[in-house]
Order: structure tokens, then sequence, then C-alpha cells
């Protein structure tokens, strides 16, 4: 077993060195079975696995040393990896689902990452809920949360606390409820320090107005690429960003910036999940310093 040549993650778009992801299993396959889980149709595992295949060698051949977990249980959504833990420069911080079917996925991903040299820096206790989805890193010292119908008020303080430093909470509407739930990063996606995806119509007005005073351009997904995954974007590296295939309009954006874009087949393992690129991620080491 190798230990990680360093951890820490405190940033969306720097150099991504060390990776973690989890191939779709038997409970991905059987994901449609349960309600709760909300996928959209029956799970096609044969090309849910060829889906994830493609974006480990597309996000591999980038750079990055892609670890696969390697562990199979009981939830479907483990395969979206950012959301029960994240990794702060002093260590892991396992967190505590919203929704009750994933919680036990954070005692996984803790495992794994113990074993390979990151400590637990703290967890989020009952009553609070985070889930990754509803944090970003807006800058090394700035971590944004989002208050949603995932991340309680409780479980936001609580994770403010473990981080320490500079931590705003924005509040999430309700949109269309549980049935389809907007995590933060569902609105917005860093893709590099001067530049974000976004999705106006849903993203909190004193976010908003943070990007502004912070001088961070904004690319708008058009409505009809909000579905399909068009503001889940993935930085590998500063401008140079993977994204869902099927989102022209935010694409031709991002090129329009300067942004280098590359796309994978998103059908079973995004669309049908609810899941992009940087769910399909846990960030174990960004390099932050030269």
């Amino acid at each position: 077993m190798t230990t990680l040549a360093a951890f820490g993650a405190q940033s969306m778009t720097a150099p991504l060195r060390e990776v973690l992801v989890k191939r779709p299993g038997p409970a991905f396959g059987r994901a449609f079975d349960e309600p709760a889980h909300g996928f959209l149709h029956p799970v096609d595992l044969v090309v849910a696995q060829r889906e994830h295949d493609l974006f480990v060698k597309l996000l591999a051949g980038l750079g990055p040393t892609v670890h696969e977990l390697g562990v199979e249980s009981d939830s479907p959504d483990l395969v979206y990896q950012f959301d029960p833990l994240l990794v702060s420069d002093r260590g892991a911080i396992p967190l505590r689902a919203g929704k009750p079917g994933r919680r036990g996925e954070e005692l996984v991903v803790e495992g794994w990452v113990n074993a390979r040299g990151i400590p637990t820096l703290g967890r989020i206790e009952p009553r609070g809920t985070v889930e990754g989805g509803d944090t970003f890193w807006l800058r090394p010292d700035l971590l944004c949360i989002g208050r949603t119908l995932r991340t309680n008020e409780a479980g936001a303080r609580q994770l403010a606390t473990l981080v320490g430093g500079d931590v705003r909470i924005f509040d999430l509407p309700y949109w269309r409820g549980p049935a389809e739930l907007i995590h933060l990063l569902s609105v917005i996606s860093p893709v590099a320090d001067d530049l974000a995806v976004v999705y106006l119509p849903l993203l909190p007005v004193g976010l908003w107005q943070l990007l502004g005073e912070l001088g961070i351009r904004l690319i708008p997904v058009p409505d009809g690429e909000f579905p399909t995954l068009g503001c889940n974007v993935l930085a590998v590296r500063p401008g140079v960003v993977i994204l869902a295939e099927g989102n022209p309009a935010t694409a031709a954006a991002l090129a329009s910036a300067g942004c280098e874009i590359h796309t994978y087949p998103a059908t079973e393992i995004g669309l049908n999940g609810s899941g992009g690129p940087t769910c399909l991620t846990r960030p174990l080491w960004r390099q932050t310093e030269p």
C-alpha cells in the first residue's frame, strides 16, 4: 500500500495531483430499484462502467494520479466521491450526508485515506449534515458552504469550525424540492482563479456579490444546459477542464474564455444519477505551491 506523496485540496483549480474515484459496481447497477436513490431510469451497468472507464482514462491522461477506491457498499452514490469527505491541508473531514441512504459512505472513504497517510482532522456529528457538493474553495483560505436540503445550519457551523479561517455560508433555494435537489456545486464551478461557470438563476445573491468583489469573471450556463450538467465542470488545472458531453454552448463559452475543454459521455454515470465530473472525484492533493 502506497502512502500519498502529499495531501491537501483547498482549491478547486490548482493542479490536481492525486484523486480518488469509485468505479460503478453492483450497487450502482441496482440503483433504480430503490426510488429514494433518485435515479431516472434502470441503470445499464455495462454502459456506466464503460463511461466511467473513459472518464478515468481522460482524467489520468491530463496528469493526475487516479486512485480507485476498490470497495463496494450498498450505496450506489458512493460513485460520487466528492460528497462523503473533504481533504483539507491538515487532514480529512468525514462528512455526514443529508441523504440518509448515503450515511456510512464517509467511513469507507475515511478508512482508505487514513491507510494512505491522511489523518482525520475531525468529523461532522449529529445532528449536523453536510454533503461535499455543498462546499467549494474559492481561495485556499476561503471556503464556501451552501445551506441546502442536504446541508443544514448545524453541519455548516461544525465544518466552519473544523476548517477555521474565512468561511462563508450561502442559502440555496428550495427549487423543485428533494426530487430535483440542487447542491451549491450545481450552480457554480470555479475553473481558474478569476473564472467560474455559473447558473445565474439559482446562484445565491451573496455569492454573486462576493464573486464580483473578488474580480471573478462569470460564464453563464444557458437554461437548456443546466439539466445536462453544464454547470458541473472539473478543473484539472487552471483553464483545463472536463465537461460532460452534450453542453455545446457552455463548451463554446469556456473556449472563448481561453479554456482547454475535454468531454466524456455521461448518460448513465452522469444524467441518470445526476452527477457530473466534479461529483465523480475526491481530490486528495491539489498543488497550490510550486
